[in-house]
């Protein structure tokens, strides 16, 4: 990449018109009042990214082009004039959605749900995190942990939120079951989460390298679906008559066509990955109580301090991958389009 002008960042964006992503030079943004320039430190990669190239959003570019990414960690480098609780040098992560009124009874369920339609999703309807500086409502970020590491942290801001309120939603006592079904980027974690609440657990994926990860982070089994013809019977032996939860972080429809089978009658199907296609499910199941169905937010502000500090105090790291130019952005996206990323992805740009 050549030298830039003053005033002047490199960003990852998405072209609505092209449907691909490009690296381009744009303007330095300005922290406005309740916002904080970032100077990014590592930016990864969200599955949920790729839902722009599916069409598979509300949420669409309202400009031509937006800068990619809700997942980051940085450097406070600027401050808006009504931003509270922070001051430059802090290091940060954020969340997702910014802009939210943060107080009608919407917000308190997800910021995407804000009556006051302020709502913008970073990375969607507002520019996100793939750039050397990004800016972010201060109310949708938070002030590290004292030694937190910056770039395995990054990851946390939406997989790890998301998969710490995912496995303890659950509400499973110590020693109770869970399958966590999908091991990359999101399972990987619920694994890690999972065992620090004192879970068994089962990882259940096609990918061998993801199944491996998740033994070595403590599963106490891993069953390949693809290769195991008697799994269904396995886990029934294994758990003594099936998991009391299963948590779906695959993308996969298949995935939520497998959890049924790992649960014991009244078992829990945790909702977490989000597929291409609609779900499919027997309403005569639900209405006999034979499983329940249930999701949890990690989308509102005040879930973040709990999981980050659990993720802290229990040593919980995301396995990331990185890159350390904003050029490789084609290469997190082709790897996270195979299938094949163990962990997360993610670009270090201090």
């Amino acid at each position: 990449m050549g030298s830039l002008d003053p005033g002047m960042r490199y960003a990852a964006q998405y072209d609505k018109h092209t449907n691909e992503v490009e690296v381009n030079r744009t303007p330095i943004p300005s922290a406005k009042d309740n916002e904080i320039l970032i100077k990014t430190k590592c930016a990864s990669l969200c599955h949920s990214d790729l839902m722009l190239f599916w069409d598979h959003t509300s949420e669409k570019p309202e400009a031509d082009k937006v800068t990619i990414g809700h997942e980051n960690t940085g450097y406070v480098v600027a401050l808006g004039k009504d931003v509270k609780g922070f001051q430059v040098g802090d290091k940060v992560g954020c969340l997702g959605c910014s802009y939210a009124c943060y107080d009608c009874e919407g917000c308190q369920v997800h910021n995407l749900f804000c009556e006051k339609g302020t709502q913008r999703l970073h990375g969607f309807q507002c520019d996100g995190h793939f750039a050397v500086y990004s800016v972010a409502d201060y109310r949708n970020a938070m002030v590290l942990p004292e030694g937190m590491d910056m770039v395995k942290s990054a990851p946390l801001f939406c997989a790890g939120i998301t998969a710490y309120h995912v496995v303890n939603g659950c509400g499973l006592k110590e020693g109770q079951w869970l399958a966590v079904i999908g091991c990359g980027g999101l399972g990987h974690l619920a694994v890690q989460y999972a065992k620090a609440m004192g879970l068994k657990v089962i990882g259940i994926d096609i990918s061998k390298s993801q199944l491996d990860a998740v033994k070595a982070l403590g599963a106490d089994h891993v069953i390949n679906t693809m290769e195991e013809k008697n799994w269904e019977s396995q886990i029934k032996d294994i758990t003594s008559g099936g998991c009391h939860a299963a948590a779906v972080f695959s993308a996969s429809n298949a995935a939520y066509t497998t959890a049924p089978k790992t649960l014991r009658i009244n078992g829990l199907l945790m909702v977490a990955g989000i597929p291409q296609k609609p779900l499919s499910i027997d309403a005569l199941d639900i209405l006999l109580g034979k499983y329940r169905i249930a999701g949890r937010s990690s989308g509102v502000p005040q879930n973040m301090p709990e999981a980050i500090h659990f993720s802290q105090k229990h040593g919980i790291n995301s396995h990331i991958t990185t890159f350390n130019s904003i050029q490789d952005i084609h290469k997190l996206i082709e790897i996270m389009n195979s299938g094949k990323s163990a962990g997360r992805l993610g670009i270090v740009l201090d």
